[in-house]
């Protein structure tokens, strides 16, 4: 089966531990994530089944949006609840202060990769250096916050609603928040509620996966076609179905390209999203490249 899977992934599992176990349920190798949580978050996760892996590229590319704990006065070296604390402070700021320094957070676009982090510097992860007492600095990366506020702040706790592009840190933002506060603070909560158009609230409790047989898993999940509702489209005839379907990329004017049904913003660095290639009867045929001539379309991904 080729599918889609939201999953609702708990506190404790990482995400390659979900893999395993929907591998195990649904008897499938062939089965990845897009978007790596933390062991310590919860919330939604993408898992694809079948020749659906070759959409997780696309999926990763996706805004996520997060309900997150920030707790002032203590600063830690993963910046997050897991660290040890590097420096402390009694005193706190007013919530006003906390709102403004938020707004201007939000405008940050560029950020530094946190050292307990699975980015590679040359060639080795962070994290394993930061475990030895070694710090190897990642250079700044282009980011995009869409949506920074606090929900409550019953201080220490700054309860936050968080929507950002792909590959920006929510804990680097908790202590960007406690260094501009100057008094430090470290992520607490970290809860996954939508990745683009998915919600949490549709998915599926890894919990109750794990209690159902793979056909009943599959009664929950998405097809290809129903998974890219934030690409646009071309519907092919049936001939260039046909020719597709052996291997024969059509030529598609800019005339025949439909808008996605959602729009759905591309991270920093990204042209724009990929064409989705439909059949007449529907089905996803492949990922494209967006025409720039009247050549055939370059193909990104097929699906037989």
């Amino acid at each position: 089966m080729d599918l889609l899977h939201l999953v609702d992934k708990p506190e404790g599992w990482t995400s390659h531990d979900v893999v395993a176990r929907l591998r195990r349920v649904l008897g499938e190798r062939r089965v990845g994530h897009a978007g790596t949580l933390d062991p310590f978050a919860t919330g939604l996760l993408l898992v694809a089944e079948g020749r659906a892996t070759a959409l997780l590229g696309c999926m990763s590319l996706l805004p996520k949006r997060y309900h997150a704990v920030a707790r002032l006065g203590v600063a830690t070296d993963t910046q997050d609840l897991t660290g040890q604390p590097i420096a402390t402070s009694s005193a706190l700021p007013g919530e006003a202060d906390v709102h403004a320094a938020l707004e201007r957070l939000q405008r940050t676009t560029l950020q530094r990769p946190p050292s307990y982090s699975a980015v590679k510097v040359g060639g080795e992860r962070m994290y394993r250096a930061a475990r030895r007492g070694e710090t190897l600095e990642a250079g700044e990366r282009p980011i995009r916050i869409y949506d920074l506020r606090a929900n409550t702040a019953r201080l220490p706790d700054v309860s936050m609603d968080v929507t950002v592009s792909r590959g920006t840190y929510v804990r680097t933002l908790a202590h960007d928040l406690g260094q501009a506060l100057g008094c430090g603070a470290h992520l607490v909560s970290l809860r996954r509620v939508a990745t683009g158009p998915f919600q949490v609230e549709d998915s599926t409790k890894l919990e109750a996966a794990s209690c159902m047989d793979a056909a009943e898993l599959r009664t929950r999940a998405l097809s290809p076609a129903d998974a890219v509702p934030h690409l646009p489209r071309v519907s092919l005839t049936g001939d260039e179905s046909s020719k597709l379907r052996h291997g024969r990329a059509p030529v598609v004017s800019p005339q025949r390209i439909h808008p996605a049904p959602l729009c759905v913003p591309t991270p920093p660095g990204e042209g724009g999203w990929p064409l989705a290639l439909f059949a007449s009867e529907g089905d996803l045929l492949a990922l494209a490249m967006a025409p720039v001539s009247s050549e055939p379309l370059r193909l990104l991904r097929v699906f037989p």
